[in-house]
């Protein structure tokens, strides 16, 4: 998003610990809670004489629970201190509030230490018990919090064709494909190349993952952050380098991030105006429905401040208006070791955070 940091490099303390916080074109999409996919009808997305578009899809909304992302200098890190996957005690409030997404950062070299190689069995196996807690949700999205790089290098340099990331792919999705309501996000924020290098690394990893016969929602990210205001501009843009993405599956959709403070960074507690915030998805919006593609918001954030929670509500008010495009949203950031994180909406013992109504009056 054309700036140096991002939410990523937020330090958090906790009882002594340093942890960093690491911040298609479908056409059918498994429902929640069941293993049918759902073929779009093209006619429910024709506009209305009598009212906005009318989606014809399930509609997802929900949270990133980001703390299996935390302590990224710290490989492998020691599980239940450095970092953590979602636990039942922290998703609850979100469930019971009628949040149907959640979003779960995991890192590529904790869940694959050596490229090309088998996944680590206990890392495995912790997030398949966080997976097992998470009941109470209709889509559960793996993302793979690596900015596109692996161990610091970006794949551009060491693996231009993308076979390392499409070999992780491959054999989470052996692993997952039973479970509908998984979704595979592919990169979180890819930046510092560009989105004609990464188009042929994302592609690798979503063939790699229909070759294992997993049908399984795959949502597949921009580079320059995965910027919704960015995604149609200039001549190297990820609207026309994806664009012409086939999924053989027609089970995809592309993942944006959008903040509403000046920079589009998610690191500042200012935003601009409600209708300048919404109005920076206007292009995208406009990208989607014109190529006949669907849009996914995997991160978006704002503090208290009364400028933000309006901003806030504008973005989401936006959505809401593009659902004919737009799957849904989650929301960043949940999880009860972000402290006094600007931008948390875990409840604390003072209750549900001030961000917290302006989701709820637009999750469904």
């Amino acid at each position: 998003m054309g700036v140096p940091m991002r939410h990523n490099g937020l330090f958090i303390a906790l009882g002594g610990a340093a942890l960093v916080a690491t911040a298609g074109v479908a056409v059918m999409i498994a429902p929640a809670r069941t293993g049918l996919p759902i073929t779009l009808d093209p006619a429910a997305d024709a506009p209305s004489a009598t009212g906005p578009r009318r989606p014809a899809h399930p509609r997802y909304t929900g949270v990133n629970i980001a703390t299996g992302g935390f302590a990224s200098k710290r490989i492998p890190g020691r599980y239940g201190f450095d970092y953590f996957y979602p636990k039942p005690q922290e998703t609850a409030p979100f469930v019971a509030a009628g949040m149907n997404a959640i979003r779960v950062p995991v890192l590529w070299e904790r869940l694959q230490p050596q490229p090309n190689a088998p996944i680590d069995a206990a890392e495995l196996a912790r997030l398949d018990e966080s997976i097992a807690g998470l009941g109470g949700f209709g889509l559960i999205i793996l993302d793979v919090h690596n900015y596109a790089k692996y161990r610091g290098q970006r794949l551009d340099q060491i693996d231009p064709r993308g076979a390392m990331l499409a070999d992780l792919w491959t054999r989470l999705a052996r692993h997952y494909a039973g479970d509908k309501r998984i979704a595979f996000g592919v990169m979180n924020e890819p930046n510092g190349l560009s989105a004609t290098a990464w188009r042929p690394i994302a592609e690798a990893s979503l063939q790699a993952i229909r070759a294992t016969g997993a049908r399984n929602l795959v949502l597949v990210p921009g580079t320059n952050w995965s910027g919704a205001h960015s995604w149609t501009k200039g001549s190297d843009s990820n609207g026309e380098a994806l664009k012409t993405l086939v999924d053989p599956a027609n089970n995809m959709a592309f993942e944006m991030h959008q903040y509403p403070d000046a920079d589009s960074s998610g690191t500042h507690p200012e935003c601009v105006s409600p209708k300048a915030a919404a109005q920076a998805f206007d292009s995208a919006t406009a990208w989607l429905r014109a190529n006949k593609a669907r849009g996914f918001l995997g991160e978006f954030g704002a503090s208290s401040d009364p400028n933000c929670l309006a901003a806030l509500d504008a973005v989401l008010g936006t959505l809401d208006a593009g659902s004919d495009v737009w799957l849904g949203w989650t929301y960043w950031a949940g999880g009860a070791l972000w402290g006094p994180y600007m931008y948390s909406v875990q409840p604390d013992k003072t209750g549900d955070k001030p961000q917290m109504s302006i989701l709820i009056r637009h999750k469904s």
